[in-house]
């Protein structure tokens, strides 16, 4: 019933960890250009492989192509789903009324740092209020409502941002299970600076400057 798309771009420090929760599942890999060892990885677990352009909108759109299952769960590299998801996921996908929803997850960083609790709750909050969940939060949605939205853009950056828009606050569910996603990059960036960072990012998104712009700033 559901089948997985993962992009990655030399994501062979997580991508194993990612695959292994989502084993015996129809998973395609959308690999940008990788030069480490993620594609043996997932070839070992046994996804598909699917090499594409560069850039995450263009790699979940073929993704998404690629599959043929009814519904669709899109899944970074460096996110893994908690014990019990599946269960969550089957029962959100076997409900008629959400034919036209989309479900995403808790987002968990693995860290114990006191900042990441807090970095959570804001995006608790954002994407509750705001109807923003972001890409590392996963997202589970009906394979012919995701093609009758547009699907996702091929954008270098925000392409979760631009289809969340499409789906609409009213229509995106907070899934009861954990999307554990690497601190790597706020542990590098800094608790603060990475946020602030995106939280920028967002706000040029949102005034309409060009996503290839807002890729210089993001990194």
């Amino acid at each position: 019933m559901i089948g997985v798309v993962v992009p990655c771009l030399n994501g062979a420090a997580t991508l194993g960890r990612t695959l292994d929760t989502v084993a015996g599942l129809p998973v395609v890999v959308c690999d940008g250009g990788s030069v480490d060892d993620g594609l043996r990885l997932a070839e070992e677990r046994g996804a598909r492989v699917l090499r594409t352009p560069r850039g995450r909108g263009v790699q979940l759109a073929a993704g998404a192509d690629a599959m043929a299952t009814p519904w669709l769960l899109f899944l970074h590299a460096d996110t893994r789903l908690s014990p019990g998801w599946r269960d969550v996921a089957h029962g959100f996908a076997a409900d008629p009324a959400n034919a036209a929803r989309a479900g995403y997850f808790r987002l968990r960083f693995d860290s114990d740092a006191p900042a990441a609790r807090r970095v959570e709750r804001a995006v608790a909050w954002r994407s509750r209020a705001l109807g923003l969940p972001y890409g590392d939060q996963g997202l589970l949605i009906a394979a012919a409502f995701y093609r009758a939205i547009g699907g996702f853009a091929p954008l270098p950056l925000m392409e979760d941002v631009d289809l969340a828009r499409r789906i609409g606050r009213r229509r995106l569910v907070p899934l009861e299970a954990d999307a554990v996603t690497s601190a790597a990059r706020y542990e590098r960036d800094g608790w603060v600076l990475r946020p602030a960072r995106n939280l920028l990012c967002l706000s040029l998104h949102m005034a309409g400057v060009p996503p290839r712009l807002i890729r210089r700033i993001y990194g």
